[in-house]
């Protein structure tokens, strides 16, 4: 068993993701290899600045522009969208997935509910997609359909839609303002993608694919991979089994309870961070994070649903959907990366009229930040960076209480840095 101390351990699990110890990819391909070293994209149709999976993608390749993900995904079909949990995956991975499709098809309650209610719809959107090539819900009046109660859809045409596409019978087309336009499978997926890996490649794909998402992992009941097709009854037989045949290792980090799991492939990744070593793969372009600090998206995984608190000892909630009086920070807070921790955060909206990203709050986690130079410098270079890719020109930094901090972010907007 390999045992690591906590800064390892966030240093793996931030440069796995990316994030550390800065952008290593650009541009389009850029964004092509992020994602797939995601392993997942998550997709979440909220726009308030931008959608929260470009706001992932910014943060980890240089000149990325919000919907380079589309291109690659729809454009080049390059990925895919699917599942309850809804994210982009890697189109070579079809195979896999098409196993979890046939699983949601054959169990999923809610689905046998919609096959039954509605099968005369999905009969009449199968033959529709024959003849029409693609289709979204919006083709569908509601005059003309039969009303329904569910938050997937409220006609029977979007709930027979969606369980064509939870099936595998269709695939998403394009996107138009994130609402999915559907095609049939055979035209949008490469013919010998088009299959059924078998039950056991299916299951030790989808494990070793959860691992190297959270890069480290306890595997317990609650983790991911429960939820993506692998049966509750298998799991811990697969995970010895994998561990046996040296794809998976133990480790302990300190200070952790539990023993996590990781790829047998990350072996050399962890030896070298704790050794103090940056791994070669991991080179940044650019600046680093402790250069120009970085922006986590709202869902981001190294710090979404309370992952920030085990690891960097940084309570964060995403308060979008509290009552205004329950927030205690603001409506689309973001965590702020520096170095390899995580020191502040900070509230904004953006001005669309004037291009103008208004900042409506800033909280540090030391106090002693607000007059450190170096933090100063790489908060407002963060800040540049983010106003051009969000599309603005101006930063109305007022609200920023810290005079070193307001002063630094504004005037190097203004030099163009």
């Amino acid at each position: 068993m390999l045992t690591i101390d906590i800064d390892t351990a966030r240093r793996f699990i931030l440069g796995k993701q990316g994030l550390w110890p800065g952008r290593r990819w650009q541009g389009i391909l850029g964004t092509e290899q992020a994602m797939a070293a995601m392993e997942y994209l998550q997709l979440d149709p909220l726009q308030i600045l931008a959608r929260s999976q470009d706001i992932k993608l910014h943060s980890r390749v240089i000149d990325y522009t919000p919907g380079m993900w589309e291109k690659a995904a729809y454009q080049q079909r390059k990925f895919f969208d699917w599942g309850g949990w809804l994210a982009v995956r890697p189109m070579d991975e079809l195979p896999h997935w098409r196993v979890v499709m046939r699983r949601e098809r054959d169990s999923n309650a809610r689905l046998h509910s919609i096959a039954h209610e509605h099968a005369a719809a999905i009969v009449e959107m199968r033959a529709t997609l024959q003849e029409r090539g693609a289709v979204s819900n919006r083709d569908f009046k509601m005059a003309t359909r039969t009303r329904t109660d569910s938050y997937r859809g409220r006609k029977d045409s979007a709930l027979a839609l969606y369980y064509l596409w939870l099936t595998g019978e269709v695939m998403t087309h394009h996107r138009e303002n994130f609402e999915r336009v559907y095609a049939l499978t055979e035209t949008v997926a490469p013919a010998h993608l088009i299959r059924e890996s078998s039950e056991r490649e299916a299951d030790r794909f989808l494990i070793k694919k959860d691992v190297s998402f959270s890069s480290l992992t306890r595997m317990n009941r609650v983790s991911d991979s429960y939820h993506r097709g692998v049966p509750f009854g298998s799991a811990r037989q697969i995970i010895e089994a994998l561990l046996a045949d040296g794809e998976l290792i133990e480790v302990q980090v300190e200070g952790w309870k539990a023993v996590h799991y990781a790829l047998a492939g990350d072996a050399g990744l962890l030896y070298d961070l704790s050794m103090g070593r940056v791994p070669k793969a991991w080179a940044p372009l650019a600046t680093t994070t402790t250069e120009e600090v970085v922006f986590l998206a709202p869902l981001d995984h190294v710090s979404a649903r309370g992952r920030a608190k085990v690891l960097f000892g940084f309570d964060y909630v995403w308060e979008v959907y509290k009552p205004e009086h329950q927030r205690k920070f603001g409506y689309y807070t973001l965590p702020i990366l520096w170095g390899d921790r995580l020191v502040a955060r900070f509230d904004s909206k953006l001005d669309r009229a004037t291009k103008t990203l208004v900042i409506l709050g800033l909280w540090l986690e030391d106090q002693a930040l607000g007059s450190d130079e170096a933090f100063a410098e790489a908060l407002a270079r963060g800040f540049a960076r983010f106003v051009t890719f969000l599309g603005a020109s101006k930063l109305d930094a007022q609200a920023i209480g810290e005079p070193l901090l307001r002063r630094r972010a504004g005037s190097l907007l203004l030099h163009g840095a």
